[in-house]
């Protein structure tokens, strides 16, 4: 074995949020179905039935009624969403040394060095097959050398199944595969390589890195070698970004609880917009109270996955108002934000998000420009 060769598995749920949900009503498997908002809304999770007819994640609902108008349009729970990724988070997590949770359905697992200690291909087998026994949730896995092979393995193993990809075999496995499977080619870079005549991966590499860098600049370098299957991404620990906070002391001890509320909003608002800058979501918040006489005590509960400050203010106040002994002046106020994860998008568009999410992207366009402080809630003023 080549010293550096890596060993990465990568698992993601099938069709995560219509899956949830067939759980509930098991009388629509096998039917096409999506999970979506309004006639305003985009579809967060069809079916592979309802693939078949052209349905997609991110499609305006109207499109896809058009595409399949027969298709089941199922409701959508989002609470159950963020139980089952905990529940799945939490399996994977006990099992594998190092593990990454790239999303609410997506994970990465470094397994490198433990192929001294048993056959990396069986025991990821093994932990798919605990995984559907235990949450009855159908997922996929890829394991190769590393995150983006692993990832296109798993694409290639859908649904409901699992690939290796031979070490060594990289460059010969993409090959053949259409130039949209690399990830990052977007719909612009698509159209640049089409124009060049270039429709496989293998197009890609026959090309040469010089053209390439001439047509896209550095892009076109990085995409040379991830025609060879050459990707150098690591696996980041899932505890190194778990959680964000922020705190304020003030200069006197307060005991006004409408200040603080106020004071518990901002914080909220400066945490919040920071995640969604980071396309972030939280599982969990937990509000940090300490005394004048400096003691400190908190309390934190679990969360619909969410970057939105009006779904994380009023479970903050319920936290507050349950830690708080009135009367007593307080010198310390924090709020933290854990169990982070890169989904923020893919989590936004639920129920009246697109709006909403709409609305906060203006807001935050603003207080980039401006500062913070330029646009605030009417209750954190």
């Amino acid at each position: 074995m080549v010293n550096n060769q890596r060993i990465i598995a990568h698992l993601d749920l099938d069709t995560f949020f219509v899956s949830v949900e067939l759980l509930n009503h098991p009388e629509h498997r096998g039917k096409p179905c999506y999970v979506g908002g309004t006639d305003k809304g985009v579809v967060t999770s069809a079916s592979y039935e309802a693939r078949k007819f052209g349905v997609r994640s991110g499609m305006p609902s109207f499109k896809a009624k058009q595409l399949c108008p027969q298709a089941i349009v199922l409701g959508w729970s989002r609470g159950e969403y963020s139980r089952y990724s905990r529940w799945v988070t939490q399996i994977i997590a006990s099992k594998a040394p190092l593990v990454e949770k790239a999303s609410v359905d997506e994970f990465y697992i470094d397994l490198t060095g433990m192929d001294r200690f048993f056959n990396p291909l069986q025991w990821t087998i093994d932990l798919r097959k605990q995984i559907m026994d235990e949450t009855k949730l159908p997922i996929s896995f890829g394991l190769a050398n590393n995150k983006m092979m692993a990832k296109i393995a798993t694409d290639e193993a859908k649904p409901n199944g699992y690939l290796q990809v031979p070490f060594g075999k990289e460059q010969e496995f993409l090959a053949p595969m259409p130039v949209s499977k690399i990830p990052g080619v977007g719909d612009h870079t698509f159209e640049v390589l089409k124009s060049m005549h270039i429709n496989t991966i293998n197009d890609v590499f026959k090309t040469g890195v010089k053209d390439l860098e001439e047509r896209l600049g550095k892009w076109g370098i990085d995409l040379w070698y991830k025609s060879q299957g050459i990707h150098n991404g690591e696996v980041t620990p899932y505890h190194e970004s778990k959680s964000i906070s922020s705190e304020n002391t003030f200069d006197e001890s307060k005991t006004n609880v409408p200040f603080l509320m106020t004071e518990l909003v901002r914080l909220i608002e400066k945490i919040c917009f920071e995640l969604r800058k980071d396309e972030k979501v939280a599982g969990c918040v937990a509000v940090k109270i300490k005394y004048s006489n400096f003691e400190t005590t908190s309390k934190q509960t679990t969360i619909p996955y969410t970057c939105s400050d009006d779904e994380v203010i009023p479970i903050a106040k319920e936290l507050f108002n349950k830690l708080y002994k009135k009367g007593e002046p307080i010198r310390l106020l924090g709020l933290r934000l854990s169990e982070l994860t890169n989904d923020a998008v893919q989590t936004n568009l639920f129920n009246d998000v697109e709006c909403k999410g709409d609305l906060y992207k203006a807001i935050d366009k603003v207080k980039d420009r401006f500062g913070m402080g330029l646009v605030k809630r009417a209750s954190s003023r």
